[in-house]
């Protein structure tokens, strides 16, 4: 009993206030106009695409509700270590519940929300990252292989002739993907070599170039085991599966030479599966490629193994 006859604890006002300045964090951190780059990257690389921002902002919102979670988790066990402390109600064994309908209902249903929201965004952005609706500026073709990379540039080079829509180094690829070729494109490619290093930075392995502001669409053949191509601060990886071909696009937007590396264990000499992205303006693109078909590397390495029958009937009935 409380000193004017009420049996009103004096607990509870302080209850009603812990939880007011919860709800009001909550909103605050919620309701700002924040975007990506008023947060830390929290490990990420500075993103050098227009699509990495996309998913920054997902590992951030990521971190944030794995944050406002623990910090909801660690208050009740301090409010329960503080207000139910043994000393202050000198009780030897306090009340016990044995069910609590709301609490168990809580804990159910809260789960499930932070669950479905996470899988929300995440299905959402993955969704826009793989969409290959717009049609690219450039393709490259991929190639993944014990123990470097290949680079098919189909792209219609003065000095190569041949059609990559007909070429038999590339029958690899399905047609869905060969559909967007430009016509006519002979192409120029570059293979990795063991000891190969960029000029600019000596960092192991071939060279990839890339022309700023344009959308480039990666299409993704192996000639042997899973590989996994990932080029780091494009934020973006994708496996290399023999049998099957994936693609994904981005349009880079800030110049300079970044790391690329193979992202799965593919086998004893992984390690070595490093490459480089050098992001150019259009016009040392363009001149890049000229200087390959003036070397003699035209047309197209193969892409690797074919798909197989069980891939190309699937996709048959997904078209």
């Amino acid at each position: 009993m409380s000193p004017n006859g009420s049996d009103r604890s004096p607990r509870r006002p302080m209850r009603r206030k812990l939880l007011q300045a919860l709800t009001a964090g909550l909103v605050l951190a919620t309701a700002t106009g924040c975007t990506y780059k008023d947060f830390p990257r929290l490990g990420m690389p500075t993103p050098t695409t227009e699509e990495a921002p996309r998913i920054l902002s997902l590992w951030q919102g990521s971190w944030a509700a794995a944050l406002a979670v623990g910090v909801l988790v660690w208050g009740l066990i301090l409010w329960s270590a503080i207000f139910h402390r043994r000393s202050r109600t000198k009780v030897e064994v306090p009340p016990q519940t044995r069910y609590n309908l709301p609490i168990e209902a809580l804990y159910t249903v809260v789960p499930i929300l932070i669950v479905s929201v996470l899988f929300y965004f995440t299905a959402r952005d993955e969704s826009k990252l793989l969409s290959l609706e717009k049609k690219p500026d450039v393709t490259v073709n991929v190639v993944g292989f014990w123990w470097s990379w290949c680079f098919n540039y189909i792209e219609n080079v003065e000095g190569s002739t041949g059609d990559a829509k007909t070429a038999a180094e590339l029958n690899a690829i399905p047609d869905r993907y060969k559909k967007d070729f430009p016509a006519d494109a002979g192409g120029v490619y570059t293979c990795g070599t063991p000891g190969e290093r960029n000029p600019q930075t000596n960092n192991p392995g071939p060279t990839l170039w890339l022309p700023k502001g344009k959308t480039v669409r990666f299409v993704l053949t192996s000639r042997d085991v899973i590989h996994s191509f990932w080029v780091v601060p494009f934020l973006m990886k994708q496996d290399v599966i023999p049998g099957h071909t994936n693609a994904f696009q981005v349009t880079p937007d800030k110049e300079g030479t970044f790391l690329g590396k193979c992202a799965e264990l593919c086998g004893v000499d992984h390690s070595r599966m490093l490459f480089n992205v050098k992001v150019v303006s259009p016009e040392r693109y363009e001149q890049h490629l000229k200087d390959l078909a003036k070397k003699g590397q035209t047309g197209y390495v193969p892409a690797g193994i074919a798909q197989t029958s069980h891939e190309k009937n699937r996709e048959t009935n997904n078209l």
